[in-house]
């Protein structure tokens, strides 16, 4: 990475910001429901659609399932995950040679209906992968009501 001006660049720190210091500013937008510490790629979602309703696939790699909390509030689901983990290194006197620690959550919500009960909704968590199953909203045949206008005059 060069630190002068480009000539045919529109700023002249254009190619300061390509340096990998900023990977993380420029992906702010992609990490944005997850903790800034955590990946961008956190709670990657599929959705599919079944004959009896749908399918949610949502990746949560290094959680546990007690870490993992689903809320129905609303219409909307509300699927959060909280992890803290800590490391701790000493020698053989006690004195510490490192120690770190993490704390991290995410949260997404997804509006399922207003008719949408909890016990409408399976979930099970395997190899770091949440499946959620919920039914179709059911079609309600809208009745049609015929008005009458009067016309005046």
């Amino acid at each position: 990475m060069a630190m002068f001006p480009a000539l045919m660049n529109d700023t002249m720190f254009s190619d300061l910001f390509d340096d990998p210091f900023f990977e993380g500013w420029r992906n702010m937008d992609r990490a944005a429901a997850c903790d800034p510490n955590m990946s961008a790629g956190m709670m990657s979602t599929d959705v599919r659609e079944t004959d009896k309703g749908y399918t949610v696939d949502i990746d949560m790699p290094g959680f546990k399932k007690d870490d993992i909390s689903l809320d129905l509030q609303n219409g909307y689901l509300t699927v959060s995950a909280h992890r803290n983990s800590s490391h701790e290194d000493k020698d053989d006197n006690g004195r510490w040679l490192r120690r770190e620690r993490y704390a991290g959550s995410c949260s997404r919500s997804f509006y399922v209906g207003e008719d949408v009960k909890d016990s409408d909704i399976h979930a099970s968590y395997k190899d770091g992968t949440l499946c959620l199953e919920m039914p179709k909203p059911e079609a309600q045949q809208q009745v049609e009501t015929k008005h009458q206008i009067a016309i005046e005059g």
